[in-house]
This record gives structure tokens, C-alpha cells and sequence, in this order.
């Protein structure tokens, strides 16, 4: 059974999800759009200052990318990939994710 074989939504679906994720990562990668972090855009100026915001911000573009890029693969190969595969892409968003919140607690802290 194939990806494909799944996938009842119309397929702009995907497209668009890989649109957001894909410009959301350029604008965090850029070092720009700190107000898009959950948490970190209503935290006080105190909580702020203890952390490098263009380190946050690349931290989580890079996130982003890894989730933009598996949409991408899912969109573009749903013919050839296995069904299965869903698993494997939550089970790497996830990794990703933890990964992320490791990174925002520790690396990004001045």
C-alpha cells in the first residue's frame, strides 16, 4: 500500500502546509520574526534578556525546514513512498520538536 493509497484530502492541501512551514523557516532562519515564537513573544523583557533572540529565532527556523522538508517529500513522492511512512515522518516531527525545545532551553540562553 502506498502513501498515495491514504491520502483522500485534495492535494493543495500539502502544498499549502509546505508553503507556511517553507516561509515561516526563511523568516526565523533570517534571524527575523521572534514576535512567531509561542512563549517567547509574551514573555516580560527580563525573561527576554536571557536569551540570544537571532539564536532562537535560527533554532527554530531550522525546525521548521526539517518539518517543510518532509512535507515536501511526502508531497512530491506519495506515489513511491509506503504508507508506513507516516509513522517514520511523525517520529522524525517529533525528534524534531524535542530537539527544538532542547536547543531553545540551553544553547539559546545567554
Amino acid at each position: 500500500m502506498k502513501l498515495a493509497d491514504i491520502s483522500h484530502g485534495p492535494d493543495w492541501i500539502v502544498w499549502a502546509v509546505f508553503v507556511v512551514f517553507a516561509i515561516l523557516s526563511v523568516i526565523l532562519l533570517s534571524g527575523h520574526g521572534s514576535g512567531l515564537i509561542a512563549g517567547y513573544n509574551t514573555a516580560s523583557k527580563e525573561e527576554k534578556a536571557k536569551y540570544n533572540e537571532k539564536r532562537l529565532c535560527r533554532t527554530m527556523g531550522a525546525g521548521m525546514a526539517v518539518i517543510a522538508l518532509l512535507v515536501l517529500i511526502s508531497g512530491l513522492l506519495e506515489d513511491l513512498l509506503p504508507a508506513g511512512f507516516v509513522y517514520v515522518q511523525l517520529g522524525i516531527i517529533l525528534a524534531d520538536v524535542v530537539v527544538m525545545i532542547i536547543l531553545s532551553h540551553t544553547v539559546c540562553k545567554k
